[in-house]
């Protein structure tokens, strides 16, 4: 992500989350937090159709977001995010990864899942805009060969359906 894709971004979360969106002010910073990373998706005709991004705090990483287009939702778009920040964590020697996701996002929650992240608690009354409850989730080591297996399978079979630049 860079300074110029802040616009389309921001659009992105006002589609995603409405008036509780992140603000572009949020963007600019996290730009030159050195503790972040964020990364966008584009179509085949150059157009913004979603973004992630992450903290890293020494071997561990949170995932702050990954939000797509309406539009394009559905077509492993969020997916290939997530891959892009694993792939980011592989590459820093990041051992665990976490993030909040609300409970009633099903759709979130199964792709985590798929990539074996774990749910290990609730935070309370997390979302400001209606109150709702966030699902705590982690992986275990991503070193490990459990996790590393699952991975690539997930990966073997998303490269089959989602060109992938990295």
């Amino acid at each position: 992500m860079s300074q110029l894709d802040i616009d389309g971004v921001v659009e992105i979360e006002e589609e995603s989350y409405g008036e509780h969106h992140w603000s572009k002010e949020s963007f600019y910073n996290e730009l030159s937090n050195e503790l972040a990373f964020y990364y966008c998706a584009f179509d085949e005709a150059g157009t913004l159709i979603g973004y992630a991004g992450a903290w890293q705090i020494i071997e561990e990483v949170h995932i702050t977001n990954i939000s797509v287009k309406p539009a394009f939702r559905r077509r492993k778009v969020g997916e290939a995010l997530l891959h892009r920040l694993i792939e980011t964590c592989y590459e820093n020697m990041v051992k665990y990864i976490t993030l909040e996701v609300r409970v009633s996002n099903k759709k979130a929650i199964n792709l985590y899942e798929k990539y074996g992240f774990k749910s290990l608690g609730t935070r309370k009354e997390y979302y400001q805009d209606n109150n709702e409850d966030a699902l705590i989730m982690w992986t275990e080591n991503i070193f490990y060969d459990k996790f590393k297996i699952l991975y690539k399978q997930n990966i073997e079979n998303l490269k089959k359906v989602i060109e992938i630049n990295e």
